[in-house]
């Protein structure tokens, strides 16, 4: 089946990152500044005029590199803090020990802010704590373990404000992914209720007036009339239970997070939706009572589940008579699913179960019983002749352990 995608990207973030490419060439220009104006007082001047050159030739050959995150690399991320950590060393040989301690700012000066907010901007705060840990560490080196005022101030300012900006980078990915998953569920709502119409206004109607002409002309006819009405009522359960597949893919890529619509396949090692594959019972003489949310079950509890269903309708059919009505009700509770499928046939007499089991007849001992007890489940059948039949199948949410044991049948 091919994919359904719909073309659309959000990003907040990308403000951030054109915000910062503009704050890494205005600091840039900045530390030029401030050795400019301070030219004479230099002890080493070359060896600024040598970094400050390095420094400008990598602010501006990198603007690509914080277009995005993508192109944000971690290599980049280190290559870029290790320059911004060699200028605060560097500040040693290039001034002298009296304008260190009267609170010379370092050659890279507030630039290497932008260096740390790269790291918050790509992997959130932990990687902002990390790398304004490291440059706090610079500076207590350069200022020989007796840090200033000025630099305390600006490393707490760095040290806070970067993460801070990788937390609310954080928040503002989770909520593109959150709207993403709304925008898909809104575009499969729509898609359902479109097909909804189509369907309304063709195979609907021809099934049911295929219903109809066949009750008229008796016969045969009668009975192709009957299955076309079995069809039309699963077919509009299927229609109107809301099961038309919605992707769980959202991305953060370069242009923000993407948002899909596609296909989703078997997924053997995720939770499914019960009701999925219960409503394929569904139809003219079985009803189905499910609950509006998704019905979260391991894909193997899950297939067992409807096989025991399948099987106590199976049984409905053989023994109840061709005009018995069956019903299916899931419940979804917290901590189990519950499965009931109850019949208004004759009902099953006293001792017949034993006597079938006895019989080597083991539909409801292996097909039904068997199936829930490998889940770490329970099956109860409750008969009373003369008021049909009820079974209840009950399935534990935590069934990781007799997962393995159904895989092993």
């Amino acid at each position: 089946m091919a994919k359904r995608e719909r073309v659309m990207r959000m990003s907040v973030e990308q403000p951030l990152w054109r915000a910062l490419a503009g704050y890494r060439v205005l600091t840039m220009v900045y530390a030029i500044g401030l050795f400019i104006s301070a030219y004479h007082e230099v002890a080493h001047p070359w060896v600024s005029i040598t970094y400050l050159a390095v420094l400008a030739v990598w602010t501006l050959a990198t603007l690509p590199r914080v277009a995005n995150a993508a192109s944000c690399t971690r290599r980049f991320l280190t290559a870029d803090l290790t320059i911004a950590l060699a200028g605060i060393l560097l500040t040693r040989v290039a001034e002298t020990h009296e304008r260190i301690d009267a609170g010379a700012p370092t050659l890279p000066s507030i630039w290497t802010a932008g260096a740390v907010l790269a790291f918050a901007i790509k992997g959130g705060w932990r990687w902002a704590a990390f790398a304004s840990t490291l440059v706090a560490a610079a500076n207590l080196v350069h200022r020989s373990g007796v840090p200033t005022r000025d630099t305390v101030h600006m490393v707490l300012l760095v040290w806070i404000a970067s993460i801070a900006i990788g937390y609310v980078v954080e928040v503002a990915r989770a909520s593109e992914r959150t709207l993403a998953r709304a925008l898909e569920i809104e575009a499969a709502t729509r898609e359902r209720e479109r097909l909804a119409r189509d369907i309304h206004d063709s195979v609907l109607q021809v099934l049911a007036m295929v219903q109809r002409r066949g009750a008229v002309i008796g016969g045969e006819a009668a009975e192709l009339g009957r299955m076309a009405g079995e069809q039309e009522v699963a077919l509009r359960t299927l229609v109107s239970g809301g099961l038309v597949p919605v992707s769980r893919v959202s991305e953060d890529a370069a242009e923000g997070a993407v948002v899909r619509a596609v296909d989703e396949p078997d997924d053997s090692d995720g939770p499914v939706d019960l009701r999925v594959l219960l409503a394929r019972y569904a139809g003219a003489k079985v009803s189905l009572a499910e609950p509006g949310a998704p019905v979260s079950v391991a894909p193997v509890a899950a297939r067992e589940l409807a096989a025991a269903v399948g099987a106590a309708l199976d049984n409905v059919r053989r023994h109840a008579g061709e005009h018995a009505r069956a019903w299916i009700l899931v419940e979804d509770e917290p901590g189990e699913v519950i499965v009931t499928v109850r019949d208004d046939g004759p009902g099953i007499p006293e001792g017949r179960l034993a006597q079938a089991e006895g019989e080597g007849r083991l539909g409801v001992a292996l097909s039904i019983r068997g199936r829930l007890r490998d889940l770490g489940g329970t099956a109860e059948l409750i008969s009373v002749p003369g008021q049909g039949t009820e079974v209840e199948l009950k399935v534990p949410k935590d069934s990781s352990a007799s997962r393995g044991k159904a895989e092993q049948r």
